[in-house]
């Protein structure tokens, strides 16, 4: 009897031990199921940045080496620098204040690319060029890249206006004006205002801009 009630106990304790082993091992599971979740979120934002910079920096690479072109004739020397946060916050305040500055500027055609619609921005800069267009001949040339790359029904960068607005630049481009965009581009402006500029002020990108990083004293003896 001593022998069966020694046995007895022994499963018993084996039995809690299982339980116990077999809990922790559930919790400890249920710990690295969100662990995991984390690290991708992680991840995620991390590739979302990368991929941020990648086209921020085409995109000032090519603004950069335009801008160059002019300044050699201008004879001076041009450079694009990451804003300050507290440059990068006055973007918030107003789109044009975005729009003005070089940097606000790729970084807003980088976040358009990434929302597959950067014909908007395309558009708007090329409305701008045409506007400072004097003779009247490439005025004519340029009016017709304009409405083939973004007006005309099935155009590789089409842009989304009204069929009336369409009819009207394609008359006003027979003999073209600085004004024959005007409607378009307002439109396309007024787009990006309410719809693009408030998701890129929330993007993570603009975000991390924004984020003041503390600065050892021996950077800013430098």
């Amino acid at each position: 009897r001593a022998g069966a009630g020694r046995v007895a106990q022994i499963a018993m304790q084996s039995a809690v031990f299982l339980a116990v082993r077999h809990g922790g091992r559930m919790e400890r599971g249920g710990r690295r199921r969100s662990e995991p979740e984390e690290a991708d979120k992680g991840r995620m934002k991390r590739t979302i940045i990368k991929d941020w910079k990648t086209r921020l920096s085409y995109f000032l690479q090519n603004s950069s080496n335009s801008n160059k072109r002019k300044c050699k004739k201008a004879g001076k020397h041009c450079n694009y620098f990451r804003p300050s946060p507290e440059e990068a916050q006055l973007w918030s305040e107003a789109f044009d204040e975005l729009l003005a500055n070089k940097y606000g500027l790729a970084a807003f055609r980088a976040f358009l690319k990434s929302e597959f619609c950067e014909e908007n921005i395309e558009f708007w800069l090329a409305c701008e060029d045409f506007k400072k267009t004097k003779s009247p001949q490439k005025l004519t040339s340029k009016a017709k890249k304009i409405y083939n790359d973004f007006i005309e029904k099935e155009a590789p960068k089409e842009i989304n206006i009204d069929f009336q607005t369409k009819n009207m630049i394609a008359q006003n481009i027979q003999e073209a004006t600085h004004t024959c965009f005007s409607a378009a581009q307002k439109r396309v402006y007024s787009l990006m205002e309410n719809n693009s500029y408030p998701r890129f002020l929330e993007s993570e990108f603009y975000q991390e801009l924004c984020k003041k990083t503390p600065v050892s004293r021996a950077a800013q003896g430098t």
